[in-house]
């Protein structure tokens, strides 16, 4: 049976081996030399956010193991027209390879086609099988990562049996729900004594509306002993009424927040573990299959296909690479992240 003891110990040794790579390599105190002439790439994210502040850790980190150099330049907001021309500055100054997460997978096409008559390297994230990208990398796969949060949620809970309800941003953010059925398909074929009180509620980018519909479920349902909440707001949601109730450390509260986002929730226990994924290792990997593509080596890109620090990917179709990389964020390992 899970329990909650095995809860931080697991976080612990599922934290990103790419921490410890480059943890050696500031440690050894040297960046590595370019074999060759070096390679200029830019990172093009969606928008300039804490998040894609640690993309550009991530890039930077590689640039100096992998000897390229890397820069990063963003939109101000989550605008595709921006974005685009960004796009476009960035094929008229030569790099040699633009890494891009795209606002919208349609509209930068036009540039994508532009950069690859060029002969630049085009990698995306958070794009699957994007059109005119040499590869497409994810760090986690959809199912896996929702399954992994129930396992989560159930190990915070202590037990197999109990109620628990789920929150998603709304019911048409396709990640969320995928997510939100992978979780319920896994409990129902590995769990029956987990019950789902209701239909998931669509709150979890509202952090006061998730508090408001927790406060309304504990007192439905005050037997309730875990909420699974996909959505940024979620979970700090949740925490805060559990707050209000009496009840931090009684009620598991699993999410996927920023480690900024859950710190205080998770050092006063009412939130148990935040779920998501490193942004640093998606950087790194896009640094890594850039310069592969730049090598002349896309061929060895595949299944057997190894990234140092990350390993081979769960799963390569068409031109995406699918990594099975949750990070498991609890009070004990939180503090190891600034994003």
């Amino acid at each position: 049976m899970l329990n909650r003891h095995s809860l931080a110990t697991k976080a612990l040794a599922s934290a990103p081996v790419i921490l410890m790579l480059l943890a050696a390599l500031t440690l050894a105190g040297g960046q590595a030399e370019a074999a060759g002439n070096e390679y200029t790439m830019i990172s093009i994210p969606k928008l300039r956010s804490e998040w894609f502040n640690r993309l550009e850790w991530g890039l930077q980190q590689a640039g100096a193991e992998f000897g390229v150099k890397v820069s990063q330049q963003a939109p101000a907001s989550a605008d595709e027209a921006q974005q685009v021309r960004l796009i476009e500055d960035a094929i008229n100054q030569g790099n040699n390879a633009i890494l891009v997460v795209p606002n919208d997978a349609n509209s930068v096409v036009p540039v994508f086609t532009r950069a690859q008559r060029r002969g630049i390297a085009i990698i995306t994230h958070e794009s699957p099988n994007q059109q005119f990208a040499n590869y497409d990398v994810e760090m986690i796969d959809n199912v896996a990562f929702g399954e992994k949060a129930l396992e989560v949620m159930v190990e915070a809970m202590g037990t197999t049996e109990g109620k628990f309800v789920i929150f998603v941003g709304s019911l048409t953010v396709p990640a969320h729900n995928v997510w939100a059925d992978a979780a319920l398909d896994l409990a129902k074929r590995k769990y029956p004594g987990l019950i789902e009180v209701a239909s998931r509620f669509p709150v979890a980018e509202d952090q006061n509306l998730a508090r408001q519909t927790a406060l309304d479920i504990l007192t439905t349902y005050p037997d309730i002993k875990g909420f699974l909440t996909f959505g940024s707001q979620g979970a700090p949601g949740v925490a805060q009424a559990l707050r209000e109730k009496g009840l931090v450390g009684k009620v598991a509260v699993v999410g996927t927040p920023t480690p900024n986002q859950a710190r205080q929730y998770l050092k006063d226990g009412s939130m148990s573990a935040a779920v998501l994924w490193d942004p640093a290792e998606a950087g790194w990997a896009m640094v890594y299959l850039a310069k592969t593509v730049l090598d002349g080596r896309a061929n060895e890109i595949g299944p057997d296909f190894e990234i140092p620090g990350l390993g081979k990917p769960m799963t390569v179709n068409g031109n995406t690479l699918i990594f099975d990389r949750p990070l498991i964020v609890t009070k004990d390992n939180v503090d190891q992240y600034n994003f």
